[in-house]
């Protein structure tokens, strides 16, 4: 593996024309993290007000924008279990997906789901990941009940009201 990779730089915000490649050590997992070799980045709303310098990362995150990559694991921590090298993976990441590799902990990865690309992949992470832990996972919500989202017309609104659908939910949504 290389001990150096390019990055997308985004430097003190702006227009999309404010951000240049540059180059950069790899970054190194921790305990209960996994280094992906990044294939493919998503592009959320998060990543565009960091950008523009209207949204920090959170503290110890990386500054490299990028919340969900998709690639495959090229090292883990001797801690992690869950996952392994060479595994094809998806993932939501605390910052850091817009580079060659990224450090992801462990947990926030999921198996690149049959049949689907490592580019289609990619897209799941910050919309799908958030809506099922909240929605199905937390909220529990059942087929033949009724759910509202708040915000349809937005990345996680539009995937709530897709998924709520599909389990058999009566759905009702706002918008602005």
């Amino acid at each position: 593996m290389k001990d150096t990779m390019r990055y997308i730089d985004h430097g003190q915000g702006g227009p999309a024309s404010a951000m240049r490649i540059l180059e950069g050590s790899v970054p190194q997992p921790r305990a209960g993290d996994v280094l992906i070799e990044v294939a493919y980045a998503g592009v959320n709303r998060p990543d565009v007000l960091q950008r523009a310098g209207l949204y920090p990362p959170p503290p110890g995150a990386s500054p490299v924008l990028g919340l969900e990559v998709a690639g495959t694991i090229v090292a883990a921590a001797p801690d992690v279990r869950e996952r392994r090298v060479g595994d094809a993976v998806c993932a939501l990441a605390p910052g850091g997906g817009y580079a060659e590799y990224c450090v992801v902990p462990a947990s926030s990865c999921l198996p690149v789901p049959e049949g689907l690309s490592l580019a289609e992949a990619a897209a799941l992470p910050e919309n799908y990941f958030t809506v099922w832990s909240n929605v199905f996972e937390r909220g529990r919500l059942q087929a033949g009940e009724i759910f509202l989202a708040h915000g349809g017309a937005g990345g996680i609104g539009y995937t709530a009201i897709q998924l709520a659908k599909a389990f058999g939910a009566t759905v009702l949504t706002t918008v602005t």
